[in-house]
């Protein structure tokens, strides 16, 4: 019985080796600049099978969590939230960080965020966006209790800012971009490169895959440092704008300003990134931030343990 149940144990294992890596992507632009490396067979030519899959962001998570795919693109926060929720991860590369694309909107008239006091704010509370109104409202002088913040569905808030009931909304790319179309006049008041690392994106991986195909995985991480390459090379930054545009259903020349407000990270600036420190210059000290957020604000209960959470080794060999 004990030599059957070993047997059926290493086939398992044999055909987890033989399977493609799975990894689930969405709209955003540090990780549809994966599509690069797609398209061009680096992951063919690196020895390593990967399988991507398109969801959008939140059934990209559901998926992780149900055990569908091995590893999923995220926010640091929201890679806390899934281990939170009992799916465990491990972040292994900070693909780069919001450097513009996160925005709060005023309609036209409000050019500050002090200008805010007493007024409406339409955003979904507890997600990345409302951390970016309270990091800014504390810069300004102000308290969250200084404004009224309207829970609002982040693909909404285009809608919401042109009903006229809003001072202002908060929200990324392309819904904030939506919005100053729909309101004519409408500007960011206060974006994530205001703050640069309070929104950083990762690649984050189930522990047991890891464990079992690291080397895989560290194929995988030398990989997204050949697609950074390409996309900051002014010589073949118009191949990849086409590649990613395509990818999202756009013109290229509308997709560049997208790409704009992402900071891509290369594996050496991503290992500056994920050494230990406080603040946000630090991935561990971004998500200490984001963890106490998150839990003050009662999407968790208890604090994730970010010693488990991030595996900076396989960006530093």
């Amino acid at each position: 019985m004990a030599a059957t149940m070993m047997t059926a144990a290493l086939c398992y294992a044999a055909a987890a080796e033989a399977a493609p890596l799975r990894i689930g992507y969405s709209d955003w632009p540090g990780w549809v600049a994966w599509q690069v490396a797609i398209e061009k067979g680096w992951f063919k030519e690196a020895g390593v099978d990967v399988k991507f899959d398109w969801f959008d962001y939140s059934a990209s998570m559901n998926a992780f969590t149900a055990g569908k795919i091995d590893a999923v693109t995220v926010t640091n926060g929201d890679a806390l939230v899934t281990a939170a929720s009992g799916a465990k991860n491990v972040m292994i590369i900070v693909t780069d960080y919001s450097n513009g694309n996160d925005m709060i909107v005023a309609k036209p008239g409000i050019k500050t965020l002090a200008q805010l006091k007493g007024k409406k704010v339409g955003l979904e509370t507890g997600f990345v966006i409302h951390l970016l109104l309270l990091n800014g409202l504390e810069k300004a002088g102000l308290k969250e209790s200084d404004i009224t913040i309207v829970n609002t569905l982040t693909n909404e808030t285009p809608q919401a800012l042109a009903s006229g009931d809003l001072a202002a909304i908060g929200a990324w790319q392309p819904n904030s971009g939506e919005a100053m179309k729909r309101v004519p006049g409408a500007k960011p008041i206060y974006t994530s490169a205001d703050e640069p690392g309070l929104i950083y994106d990762v690649l984050t991986v189930n522990p047991a895959s890891l464990s079992s195909r690291r080397a895989d995985w560290e194929k995988v991480v030398k990989v997204w440092d050949k697609v950074v390459s390409y996309i900051n090379d002014p010589k073949t930054q118009p191949d990849a704008v086409k590649i990613m545009a395509a990818r999202v259903g756009i013109k290229p020349e509308a997709y560049l300003p997208l790409l704009k407000g992402t900071r891509l990270l290369s594996l050496e600036e991503g290992k500056a990134v994920m050494v230990k420190g406080d603040g946000f210059k630090s991935l561990y000290g971004s998500s200490k931030i984001v963890d106490d957020f998150n839990i003050k604000y009662g999407i968790y209960k208890k604090p994730q343990d970010l010693g488990r959470a991030i595996d900076p080794t396989l960006v530093n060999k």
